[in-house]
């Protein structure tokens, strides 16, 4: 680049004025790149849009109208001899051995999108998107039959990030684009589309996948599919479409629901198991996650694909789980599956020759749910004794003074001797064997604690007559069904068709008594973060929850139970 190219850059965008649009996901270090494009292939040609930074600018200056062109330095060279030179050899792309006619629709200047490195979602805050010359370019099919395949190049110069879609099927996740990179077009379906360069293939390549899921208290099996491959076996009314519309997507559900629940067929510990169908979504899956279309949407028919998932409820972990893949054809040869437990996924592929994906419990020491044992209240013939210690005190007090005054009267001592004793005694006992249901720091700590553990803990449970039963060893009346409503509530992943996050720790962070209650009674304002997390569409989708609350603490039936909570902060981290 030629010196302070830069700084003439961002003048000359200073007099130019066109809105900017862009909409590719982006994902991985070629994010960063100076130049991003993006290339949109269907019948009638190539789209190309380019978000062309500063430090790429000469690369592409053969793009640039005349008068920037000679601003930057350059000679004369007329825009319409530049652009052949352009498409021609700069930003070429050949098909059947010859380059394709170009076409300049737009350039401008504008802004770069900003988005988040992780998921590719624009950013809600643009302010700090930096200054790029926005362009859009045609490269038409001019003849036919359409092109088997197309080979691009790139300008030398700073990396390029690309990423290609054929018919709205993205080909390859977000990388960085090197002259000669070759492409294999499928028309009949571009979901197939593939580059020959093997690091250039998608994440999410393969039409169908499988998963795997061991839990204390249950086994789920997901089972990702294309609907249009799946047409290939069940008639889902989709032949001759190019879409989904709303409508249809309950139908098509549905179908493949009932069919799927006959294939990849699961044995536990070598017992043949039916699945409870729990749900059926059309998704939307990304580099990094995968989230349910909700709510519905029309949908290309290349890019749709339905998840679904059957639960298998257990009374614990068991000891081999089994699935077996059926479904195989001339395009379904190789499926991703993942056997997942407490340990982490452990992935791995099945082919029509090594079809059963098996898990075997190879768990050392497997985390079992338990309720903790919380401290119990103090008893009530305790609680007497602390109550009536002052009384006991005065009468004592009462007893020696009559005492002192019959042996200053020369009166009998026998009487108030041994009432003196019996009281002094009981007020000693009182003072050893009395408690208090008031609680100090610590104390009340350790008992908000373990009422918390314990409440968390009763959703690892499935089925909703156990969690309440276990919240009721924990919570007192009307609370527990607000308990219940509410603890499920933030555990929801709601963009992941209510799979519900396991709790995996309980960090209590401050508990600080407050004064004045009652005495089988206490109050505290109590901070404390949940982590969990949930395996779901092959992802782990982590979850960590920050509240601060205040807590009413009663004894009920000898039992410490929450009785009142009034959320005063919740953070999602």
């Amino acid at each position: 680049m030629k010196p302070g190219l830069t700084g003439v850059l961002l003048a000359v965008i200073c007099c130019w004025g066109q809105p900017a649009v862009a909409d590719a996901l982006m994902q991985s270090q070629a994010l960063k790149a100076s130049t991003i494009i993006q290339y949109y292939i269907d019948e009638k040609g190539v789209r190309v849009e380019l978000e062309i930074g500063a430090e790429s600018v000469e690369g592409f200056r053969n793009l640039l109208p005349d008068t920037v062109y000679q601003q930057f330095g350059y000679d004369d060279t007329p825009q319409a001899e530049r652009l052949q030179t352009f498409f021609g050899e700069d930003l070429a792309i050949f098909a059947q051995g010859a380059a394709l006619a170009g076409i300049l629709a737009e350039i401008g200047p504008s802004r770069r999108v900003l988005r988040d490195p992780i998921n590719g979602t624009p950013l809600p805050i643009q302010d700090e998107a930096p200054d790029v010359v926005r362009a859009t370019l045609i490269y038409p099919f001019e003849q036919q039959p359409l092109p088997s395949e197309l080979m691009f190049t790139a300008p030398r110069g700073p990396d390029i990030g690309f990423v290609v879609y054929h018919r709205g099927v993205a080909v390859n996740d977000y990388r960085y684009l090197a002259p000669g990179y070759v492409l294999k077009l499928d028309w009949d379906d571009p979901w197939y589309s593939s580059f020959t360069t093997r690091n250039l293939a998608r994440q999410y390549s393969a039409p169908m996948s499988g998963f795997i899921y061991v839990e204390n208290f249950e086994v789920r099996k997901e089972i990702i599919v294309r609907p249009k491959d799946l047409q290939r076996w069940v008639d889902l009314g989709l032949e001759g479409r190019d879409s989904i519309p709303v409508e249809m997507q309950a139908g098509i559900k549905q179908k493949v629901g009932e069919f799927l629940a006959r294939h990849q067929p699961v044995t536990i510990d070598g017992v043949a198991v039916e699945g409870i169908l729990d749900s059926v979504n059309f998704l939307e899956r990304t580099l990094t996650s995968s989230r349910v279309i909700d709510p519905p949407e029309p949908l290309s028919l290349d890019a749709a694909i339905i998840g679904t998932i059957f639960v298998y409820p257990r009374d614990g972990l068991p000891q081999t789980v089994v699935m077996d893949w059926d479904l195989w054809d001339e395009r379904i040869q190789l499926i991703p599956v993942s056997a997942v437990d407490q340990a982490g996924p452990l992935p791995s592929f099945l082919e029509p020759d090594w079809r059963v994906l098996e898990w075997t419990n190879f768990l050392k020491n497997p985390l079992v749910p338990t309720l903790h044992v919380v401290e119990a209240p103090v008893a009530t013939w305790r609680l007497m004794l602390d109550r009536l210690m002052p009384l006991l005190a005065a009468l004592a007090v009462v007893a020696i003074l009559w005492l002192l005054i019959n042996l200053r009267g020369r009166r009998s001592l026998a009487l108030p001797a041994g009432l003196s004793a019996l009281l002094i005694g009981a007020s000693v006992a009182a003072a050893q064997l009395g408690g208090s249901n008031q609680p100090e720091q610590e104390r009340a700590r350790a008992i908000v604690g373990d009422l918390l553990h314990n409440i968390y803990r009763a959703f690892d449970y499935r089925e909703e007559s156990d969690i309440y039963d276990k919240l009721e060893r924990s919570v007192s009346g009307e609370l527990l069904t607000d308990i219940f409503l509410e603890t499920k509530r933030s555990l929801v992943l709601t963009n992941q068709g209510g799979a519900a996050a396991k709790v995996k720790d309980v960090a209590l962070d401050s508990v600080e008594v407050k004064p004045g209650d009652a005495p089988d009674s206490f109050t505290v304002e109590a901070g404390w973060t949940v982590h969990g997390s949930v395996g779901h569409w092959g992802h782990i989708h982590q979850r960590s929850n920050r509240y601060l609350a205040e807590l009413t603490v009663v004894v009920d039936g000898q039992q410490w139970k929450l009785q009142a909570m009034n959320v005063l902060q919740e953070e999602r981290l």
